[in-house]
């Protein structure tokens, strides 16, 4: 059973000097403490009993904790372009099943058809082509995809973001120097940081982006799988309504319980289906080209587009709303990079799955041209004699997994918007430890089930589902143009008055298709929109909340320096700011837990200043995830000693496959303090005496002393005795270098041996009297799902009976 103390909102006042103010509000300067080379508060004496007391900031920063893009190998790549295949282009493969019978309500004459072919086959290669594969995949944060990664990318070059202070040492700030940046571009630069409109719409457009693609992962796989089922009626006609919708959501649920095998295995079932698929559609187009009329080529001469548009006028253009299908789709294309990479999509679009689909358009073309009833169902009925059942299997099978790209995609970008604080933290499974962007995010994978069969059973038709689609991947789109314009600009620093018409000509491509899909609002779109307005929401509001937290918590962010001093005698005191008291001892060997560690954790701060004691050996015990599967053994642990005496700080980095809270934590953390101090005992008593001779190999030969000590002490921590902790360090001209270092080792053994308490903080947070009521509704509602959300302690894997769990009540 674990212990519980709970405290009341600090009143201590602030040193206002220890602020500064940043974007979205004050945030304490961590002040460093270093012993080395200056005298800082403490005078020399002061530093003998301190010596070698590492910066306050030590062991917390380090390059491991960036970010980094994986490289794969050619065969790697090759093996994600392929399973890519399966995965990305289930939607925009399928797409030649409806594009045409969506675009026309009747026969289309040839000079109709020949402009709808050029719209879709410029479409496919200005949209996707150019647009997303050659330019927008380039925008990735760190081999992340989505427009979310993009409005991340870019609050790493311009500050637009506040960042939640426990995790801004693990993101690399890349702002470019004024002096580097055009003229131009600094104007932009300053106006966006300047103004709180510009900073608000770029993260509402991130958060609407994310929230518009969700929506669409709700309505994809309804109607991707209801059309396949529906296509059973070309074998069956009179099959009824129930048995579709009946089929249909027993595929979705068996389609969602495969999820949790992850997408490599997902993507090698997938592949052959999409691959097989598309050989079908470029067959049949050489087919038909070759047999029926090969002058329907002429369509990739952009001229009968825009003849088209100009003659059809109010018709043309609501006609949009069909040729737009053929590139649904891509907008889970780039979300999706960050589980195959920009080099995979590249290699799969271009060689392989552009060229089948304008073969399978312009083959469609062809037989319509000689057949202009077919295309009420082009792909079946410009299928070659004696191919229809085959062509029935595949397409049935292609047109199930062509959901599997938009339910990869919310799983990437759910594990986007968690990273930056937009929601709150639940599990994210990392299902390959070969390629590390892929994802499963267990709770999303159901929520997205009851909502798809939910949809599929009442909506039961792809008729008015279709009517929902289209208008959330247009508004996508068009916030990727927007985006990541402010990219090249800001990031590739290219000069705006270069980047101003590409992005008018996509822009007024984007606005064309966008204003098309429109129309269908009234007769559907409405729900797609409602859904994703709910889920920004969601978001912004958690946003709202957690940046509030934030500031309430800047009070007690600080250094142990700050509101802890040493007396002459040894003894801890709360510095003056805080009191002035002197603390008791406890004897015990304290782990205060913190999640991610910016400086002191706040569940010490409150401990120490409300209960005016201290356990006699303190370790700051601080997570570090990294986003690869494991961190080696040498590599995972880093100790440094603060400017308190038996204070240790312990950062241990570790992958989503290791396992780092375990029973024994705290031998652990012992066997790791007590290295440190053997360690850095060992390295000055080499670096005194190398200097002291003059001799390198002296320095060498501690070197080979320090392994065997090392190997003692581990072999040694299960049954720890006094004689393996007593380690007297050579060189007995240093009396209080040794003196210093056998006293930290026994009161290290000694508090370790008493007692071990591991100290957990637990923070209320209460809305302030006297706030405003728009304002206490919005944290009201935040707090409701932080209580509801939050990660209870009884998930720890240590001994309960040794949990305290310390609450203290934060104003907010």
């Amino acid at each position: 059973m674990e212990t519980t103390i709970q405290f009341a909102g600090s009143s201590t006042p602030v040193n206002k000097s220890s602020s500064s103010q940043t974007a979205g509000g004050v945030y304490p300067i961590r002040s460093r403490s270093r012993s080395r080379g200056r005298k800082s508060s403490f005078d020399l004496q002061k530093l003998n009993v301190f010596e070698n007391a590492e910066d306050e900031d030590a062991g917390l920063r380090d390059e491991r904790d960036y970010k980094q893009r994986q490289v794969f190998s050619l065969r790697q790549m090759l093996f994600l372009a392929y399973s890519s295949v399966g995965v990305i282009y289930g939607d925009i493969g399928t797409s030649p099943l409806y594009v045409y019978s969506s675009t026309f309500s009747e026969a289309p004459s040839h000079a109709d058809l020949l402009g709808a072919l050029s719209l879709v086959l410029w479409a496919l290669t200005l949209m996707v082509t150019v647009k997303y594969v050659l330019v927008i995949l380039y925008a990735d944060n760190d081999g992340e995809g989505g427009t979310f990664s993009t409005y991340s990318l870019l609050s790493k070059y311009v500050n637009i973001a506040n960042r939640d202070p426990r995790e801004a040492t693990m993101i690399r700030m890349q702002r470019h120097l004024t002096g580097d940046l055009a003229r131009s571009t600094r104007s932009l630069r300053a106006t966006i940081e300047n103004s709180k409109f510009f900073r608000g719409l770029l993260k509402t457009i991130g958060v609407l982006a994310v929230s518009m693609v969700m929506a669409d992962g709700v309505l994809t796989p309804a109607q991707s799988v209801l059309g396949a089922v529906q296509g059973l009626s070309v074998v069956k006609e009179d099959i009824s309504k129930s048995t579709v919708v009946g089929v249909t959501c027993a595929i979705l649920i068996l389609l969602f319980f495969l999820q949790p095998l992850g997408i490599t295995k997902i993507s090698v079932a997938w592949a052959p289906i999409v691959v097989i698929w598309l050989a079908f559609n470029a067959g049949f187009g050489i087919y038909n080209l070759a047999n029926y009329d090969y002058a329907i080529l002429k369509g990739f001469n952009p001229y009968y587009a825009f003849e088209y548009l100009i003659r059809n006028k109010e018709h043309g253009w609501k006609s949009l709303g069909g040729i737009l299908l053929a590139f649904t789709g891509v907008e889970a294309l780039f979300a999706d990079i960050g589980a195959f990479s920009r080099q995979a999509i590249q290699i799969s679009w271009l060689g392989y799955t552009y060229p089948c689909l304008l073969l399978a358009y312009t083959g469609q073309a062809a037989y319509i041209s000689v057949h202009p009833d077919a295309y009420s169902n082009p792909f079946y009925n410009a299928a070659p004699p004696g191919w229809i059942i085959p062509s029935l299997i595949i397409a049935i099978l292609a047109a199930i997994v062509a959901s599997q790209a938009i339910i990869t995609a919310t799983f990437q970008l759910m594990a986007q918007i968690m990273k930056l604080s937009y929601f709150p933290q639940i599990r994210v499974v990392h299902t390959s430890k070969t390629y590390h962007g892929q994802l499963y995010v267990p709770v999303v994978n159901w929520l997205l089930m009851i909502g798809t069969v939910l949809i599929a059973a009442i909506y039961n038709n792809t008729t008015s589902l279709g009517n929902a689609y289209g208008v959330c991947v247009m508004f996508v789109t068009f916030f990727d143009t927007c985006m990541v314009t402010l990219v090249a600009i800001l990031v590739w620093r290219i000069k705006p008055y270069y980047v101003m018409l590409p992005w008018l000509t996509i822009a007024c491509l984007d606005g064309t298709f966008l204003s098309s899909a429109l129309v269908k609002v009234p007769d559907g779109a409405w729900f797609t929109l409602c859904l994703a307005f709910v889920l920004a929401s969601v978001f912004i509001l958690w946003r709202f909340g957690k940046e509030q937290q934030w500031f309430a918590e800047a009070t007690d962010r600080y250094p142990t320096t700050h509101f802890v001093k040493t007396c002459e005698d040894g003894r801890l005191q709360l510095t003056s700011a805080f009191g002035g008291k002197s603390l008791s001892a406890i004897e015990g060997f304290g782990i205060f837990f913190d999640k991610a560690g910016e400086t002191t954790p706040i569940v010490f701060n409150h401990f120490i200043r409300k209960l005016i004691t201290a356990p006699e050996v303190i370790v700051f015990f601080h997570l570090r995830p990294l986003e690869v599967p494991s961190v080696a053994p040498d590599q995972r642990y880093s100790v440094t000693r603060l400017a308190i005496p038996n204070c240790y700080r312990l950062v241990v980095r570790h992958g989503y496959m290791d396992e780092v809270i375990t029973p024994d934590l705290a031998s652990l953390v012992f066997e790791k303090v007590r290295d440190h101090i053997v360690i850095r005992a060992l390295d000055r008593e080499g670096e005194k005496t190398a200097k002291a001779s003059g001799n390198d190999a002296i320095a060498s030969n501690g070197d080979s002393k320090l392994d065997g000590t090392i190997a003692a002490t581990e072999k040694d921590v299960a049954q720890p005795t006094p004689s393996s902790l007593d380690v007297e360090p050579r060189g007995a001209s240093t009396p209080t270098s040794t003196s210093s270092t056998s006293a930290r080792l026994t009161a290290l053994e000694r508090a370790y041996n008493h007692e071990v308490l591991y100290i957990i903080g637990k923070e209320t947070m209460k809305v302030k009297e006297g706030t405003n009521i728009v304002r206490k509704m919005l944290l009201h509602a935040f707090l409701f799902l932080r209580e509801n959300t939050r990660t209870k302690i009884a998930s720890l894997k240590v001994p309960q009976d040794k949990v305290i769990e310390v609450g203290f009540i934060k104003d907010v």
